[in-house]
């Protein structure tokens, strides 16, 4: 059988995986800009990874269209739109997906599937999260340059798409229950204001110990919000998630030689925070790091790294280029915390 698939978000990741998809058979059509839509139309699909994998599909081995008009037909449609964008692109949806169609949201952040549902409240529709970073190399070229999987929730409607996946070379990493590899997934994409700060590739970044100070001043905020929320993050690393945060800050040769795997990553790989800040674009921040800000409102649990990370990626979206070294960018969140620390209780 032929799955007929949408992928509705044509940037990087849906590219990389709808054309990993369209590789392995399918029918694949692609909703996005006009931009990206016209680059792969004259140049095709080459999908790459630190691996050593070459696929190439040719313009003429999918579709392109700028609304999910395809969708009508679709058998999956995979929602891979910024988080800020997940409420427009599920009323694009709606009135022209089926019953029967499965819609799987692959996107960062907490919730997005439940925002698809409240406007698709007929559809089957499915969490998930891609576990890996995707370059944009060159014309029609999407490289993935880290580790990772597809996750998502151990729903049945999925199990007849995952041999589709398994041709493709992304199996399905299936979930009972999604929301813990959701929120560690997130405490791992903290990282991303940090490496758009930094304006440094995510490997040499992430190999320089104050980048990774920041880094564990943003997890630990997160980790004691999610402790008194009663969340548990899934382990995602080597280490649990408050031993990986403790670990990210000792000195460079120890991180190396205890975590070397986590700077397994393609030389000139970057955060897609940084893709976004220099297309001009807005960030997923308030997803990421304001999620932090919002869980810790929430439960009474200060979080001024991740509310001053916030602060600073909104300047750059508004023009601010500035090129945050290591210690400068650590004295910045440090002196966040210390002012939280002399601001008087509010009865």
């Amino acid at each position: 059988m032929t799955f007929r698939v949408t992928v509705l978000g044509a940037g990087s990741i849906g590219l990389f995986v709808g054309g990993k998809l369209a590789a392995a058979g399918a029918e694949v059509s692609f909703v996005g800009r006009p931009r990206l839509l016209d680059e792969i139309g004259a140049h095709g699909l080459r999908l790459t990874d630190l691996d050593g994998g070459d696929d190439r599909v040719a313009a003429s081995g999918f579709r392109t269209e700028t609304e999910p008009d395809s969708a009508a037909t679709a058998d999956l449609v995979l929602v891979t739109v910024k988080s800020a964008q997940t409420a427009q692109a599920a009323a694009q949806l709606r009135n022209r997906v089926r019953a029967d169609t499965v819609v799987v949201s692959l996107q960062n952040g907490i919730g997005n599937d439940a925002a698809i549902r409240e406007v698709l409240p007929t559809a089957v529709v499915s969490a998930g999260m891609v576990m890996f970073n995707v370059v944009h190399s060159g014309p029609g070229h999407f490289h993935r340059g880290t580790d990772g999987t597809v996750a998502v929730a151990g729903d049945p409607a999925l199990s007849r798409f995952a041999p589709l996946f398994e041709r493709a070379g992304l199996p399905l990493d299936r979930h009972q229950d999604l929301r813990p590899v959701q929120w560690a997934k997130l405490l791992l994409n903290l990282n991303n204001a940090i490496n758009a700060l930094s304006g440094r590739p995510l490997r040499e970044e992430l190999a320089a110990r104050d980048y990774r100070r920041c880094l564990a001043l943003a997890q630990d905020e997160a980790l004691a919000a999610m402790r008194r929320a009663r969340i548990r993050p899934a382990r995602l690393t080597v280490l649990p998630p408050r031993v990986m945060a403790r670990l990210l800050t000792v000195p460079d040769a120890v991180f190396e030689r205890v975590a070397g795997r986590v700077l397994a990553v393609d030389p000139m790989a970057r955060s897609s925070m940084a893709d976004d800040l220099a297309l001009g674009r807005r960030t997923e921040i308030d997803w990421l790091c304001g999620e932090i800000v919002e869980l810790g409102r929430m439960v009474a649990v200060p979080t001024p790294v991740n509310a001053r990370l916030v602060e600073l990626i909104r300047a750059a979206e508004n023009g601010d280029e500035r090129r945050w070294t290591g210690p400068d960018l650590l004295a910045e969140l440090r002196g966040a915390v210390a002012r939280e620390a002399t601001r008087p209780v509010s009865s």
